[in-house]
């Protein structure tokens, strides 16, 4: 079984029904609140390396966490700052994981032109023009994973981690089922990549006038691995 980590986990919650972000950036050091260029307050935390959008409406978004526990830590250690802030919000606001992205290898170096023969062009998109890796859609689970010729992939979409494990198995058996996955890298083997450029930080937050229904799970905001 191919080796899995967990790079982001998005989820919302509501703290309540209005919150004062004007206030609430007065109160938070290190707070982010520009209205004209984005309609939430953005604070980041340090550990956890986290980030939570906040909206008027009483919403908030949590990014950058790598687990269940670091998003719950995060909403946790918000609420209580923003507490001592003087505002009042929700006691124990439910939480509700949006998209979890992760990524993975398979081992082995993989001909996406062929992948994308044989998987079907209902279920694949492979334009290496403009984006150098195949985008496959399963249905069950329902994860988009895009796989590179280097053997990497990154899978977003899901709603829970055993998601993510069932649907790396489902293509892991069903490349090698059809000959698609070629001889195994050794340890010391280093991957091919096509740009030396790091991906970027799964923390990093979208700065834009999108309202708050865009900030879920965003399949394209997904991290890039070659």
């Amino acid at each position: 079984m191919a080796r899995i980590r967990i790079e982001n986990v998005v989820a919302s919650t509501r703290l309540g029904d209005k919150l004062d972000l004007q206030s609430i950036a007065l109160s938070l050091t290190g707070a982010e609140y520009e209205p004209a260029r984005f309609p939430g307050l953005i604070y980041r935390l340090q550990n956890p390396s986290t980030a939570v959008l906040l909206f008027h409406s009483g919403k908030a978004v949590c990014t950058g966490g790598k687990s269940w526990k670091e998003v719950d830590d995060t909403i946790r250690e918000v609420s209580a700052r923003i507490r001592r802030g003087g505002q009042k919000i929700l006691t124990n606001p439910k939480i509700q994981i949006q998209n979890i992205v992760a990524t993975s290898d398979l081992g082995s170096e993989i001909n996406l032109n062929s992948v994308a023969i044989t998987l079907g062009l209902e279920r694949t998109e492979y334009e290496p023009e403009q984006f150098p890796g195949l985008i496959c859609r399963l249905q069950e689970p329902r994860v988009v994973m895009l796989l590179f010729g280097s053997g990497k992939l990154v899978c977003t979409g899901a709603r829970r981690p055993s998601d993510i494990y069932l649907a790396v198995q489902k293509i892991t058996r069903e490349l090698q089922s059809s000959d698609l996955l070629r001889r195994e890298r050794s340890p010391a083997e280093p991957v091919r990549t096509r740009s030396s450029r790091k991906p970027r930080s799964s923390t990093a937050v979208p700065i834009s006038t999108s309202t708050e229904g865009s900030l879920r799970s965003d399949t394209s905001a997904a991290p890039l691995i070659a």
